[in-house]
């Protein structure tokens, strides 16, 4: 990947994790954990990889992303906004009543959401149903989902996977959060469902495993899910909950609690030393 998309990219990663504290801050609730940890993914996808247009969001020929970890909408919203599909000031109102930025995504209200999700498990299963909608429409378009890791331990997502499969769904991506992490602490001590690579395997899927900040895996594994014919790609992220403000990372406690106003001004100060060491270099 050229340096210059590469900085780009970390730039609007630390502009969405700036979104997600000062979302949460403002809703004083919400998820930053998990958001920040997939902030580097929302950058690439809309900044690198998905066919998509802030002044058409309903463009039928673009590609499609479900959030099926739901809950994690903060990073999706930060995303959107510096894409352009809303303003950035709207990120204030995250979770107020009447606003347009709800705790979970809402494709009614929401310029850019493709589905509204937040019950786990149920978005993939969504993403599916679109896929075959394209294969069936003889269209361009690719579908991606993102799920977390303890999400998985749904029983629809592997139901949603067998039928992926079974349709021949190379244009599914599907993307596993794999932050270790979930509201009751480690995936091992709440019901693990490691091995992942080799579960989707099992069902089917060509699987890509990449560490989830690193862009040139991003961009190699992206580009080996869009050659893909036949089946579908799971892409296992290894990440870090709460990635990008110190106090957050690898902390469960941070699932879903808001910080206060003294870790937001600690969080956005790293944020902000972050943002210039990549503009200054």
């Amino acid at each position: 990947m050229e340096e210059s998309l590469k900085k780009q990219l970390a730039i609007a990663a630390t502009r969405i994790r700036m979104s997600v504290i000062n979302g949460t801050y403002h809703a004083k609730s919400g998820h930053p954990g998990g958001s920040l940890s997939v902030a580097d993914l929302m950058a690439y996808l809309y900044f690198a990889e998905m066919r998509v247009d802030p002044q058409n969001p309903r463009w039928q020929g673009r590609d499609r992303l479900v959030l099926s970890k739901g809950h994690t909408a903060p990073a999706l919203y930060g995303a959107l906004a510096l894409k352009g599909f809303f303003p950035v000031e709207e990120i204030d109102s995250l979770r107020h009543t009447g606003a347009m930025l709800q705790g979970h995504p809402d494709m009614k209200g929401t310029p850019g959401v493709d589905m509204s999700t937040g019950s786990l498990g149920q978005g993939v299963s969504a993403a599916v149903g679109m896929a075959l909608a394209g294969k069936l429409d003889n269209a361009s378009y690719r579908v991606y989902t993102v799920l977390g890791d303890g999400e998985i331990e749904e029983g629809q997502v592997w139901e949603a996977a067998m039928f992926a499969a079974h349709k021949k769904l190379d244009n599914l991506c599907l993307i596993v959060d794999n932050n270790n992490l979930q509201i009751d602490g480690t995936l091992e001590e709440v019901n693990s469902p490691y091995p992942i690579p080799e579960k989707f395997a099992a069902f089917g899927f060509k699987v890509i495993e990449i560490d989830g900040s690193d862009f040139d895996q991003m961009e190699t594994a992206f580009r080996a899910a869009r050659e893909e014919k036949g089946r579908p790609t799971a892409i296992v992220m290894t990440t870090v909950k709460g990635k990008g403000v110190s106090f957050m990372e690898n902390m469960a406690n941070w699932h879903g609690a808001a910080p206060n106003k003294e870790q937001t001004e600690q969080a956005l100060a790293e944020l902000e030393a972050a943002l210039k060491q990549l503009k200054s270099n």
